[in-house]
């Protein structure tokens, strides 16, 4: 997965290895990582990231333990 271009989450503590990153693979489908598992890489579509993305932000997964 090294061709990707991570980017960490702006709300990501400075110097901190626990974030979520974001690249996209060549024809632009969404990919996120967790930066203490690098090896583990899931492939969405844009509809769905942004979907998540949208609860995130609504803090509709507050409080949601996996």
């Amino acid at each position: 997965m090294s061709a990707h271009t991570w980017r960490k989450s702006s709300f990501s503590e400075p110097g901190s290895d626990n974030c979520v990153e974001l690249a996209a693979d060549p024809v632009g489908a969404p990919r996120l990582r967790e930066s203490t598992d690098p090896a583990t890489v899931i492939t969405t579509t844009r509809p769905a990231l942004r979907a998540l993305l949208s609860s995130v932000k609504a803090g509709r997964l507050d409080g949601v333990q996996g």
